[in-house]
């Protein structure tokens, strides 16, 4: 069973740090700032952008206290930040999960793999929605679009190409029979597995979401 959590009054500080950082503003739900809070923080980054969304109107006493506190003193921010992580190892984190029940998904998503640590399943999701813009024959190192895919992981143009090819074996239109003794084999299925019944246009929307992530 997935972990639970609920949302504390102290989690607005760190979330404020991400909201000042240049350019001041809302970020990217998937951008890297606010995936790692959301997997420090065990809560989805669609739903730590949703307190962004409040966290940006400042239209609450508690938000307006924060506001007058803060936004203005970054060196203050900093030391009320480095108190709360400080407060947080000495073991009572595990405290704070419960009431509403969060989906785990999104941070299993950004941990590497064990069969290859320079990819994770988010990347799996970014290389399997190129999979549906290719035919087979242009899964391939030279095609552009691969090495783009490869310069955004910051992984060689080959492991994306090997990547096209596991999900080659996964796709039941092609009917391929081959074996392989690849580790990355099981990760793509799943990945597969997990997106089989979604539309490519609802994979297509998540993999521009996640791109932030990796930019």
């Amino acid at each position: 069973m997935a972990k639970t959590t609920q949302w504390l009054d102290e989690y607005w500080l760190p979330l404020l740090q991400v909201y000042l950082k240049k350019p001041v503003g809302k970020k990217a739900t998937y951008s890297r700032d606010m995936v790692e809070l959301s997997m420090e923080l065990h809560i989805a980054p669609h739903l730590l952008a949703q307190r962004m969304e409040q966290l940006a109107r400042f239209d609450t006493p508690r938000l307006e206290r924060i506001r007058q506190t803060y936004v203005n003193k970054p060196q203050r921010l900093s030391r009320a930040v480095r108190l709360w992580r400080e407060m947080r190892g000495f073991g009572a984190a595990d405290d704070f999960y419960e009431g509403v029940e969060v989906n785990e998904t999104f941070e299993q998503d950004f941990r590497p793999l064990e069969g290859e640590p320079k990819l994770t399943p988010a990347a799996l999701i970014l290389i399997l929605n190129l999979y549906y813009q290719l035919v087979p024959q242009t899964m391939v190192t030279e095609t552009p679009e691969v090495a783009e895919m490869a310069r955004l992981l910051k992984v060689q143009p080959a492991l994306v190409v090997e990547v096209l090819t596991l999900f080659q074996l996964c796709d039941p239109y092609l009917q391929r029979s081959d074996v392989s003794l690849s580790e990355l084999l099981a990760p793509c299925s799943k990945v597969w597995q997990r997106f089989e019944n979604q539309s490519p246009e609802q994979l297509h929307a998540f993999a521009e979401e996640l791109k932030e992530y990796y930019r």
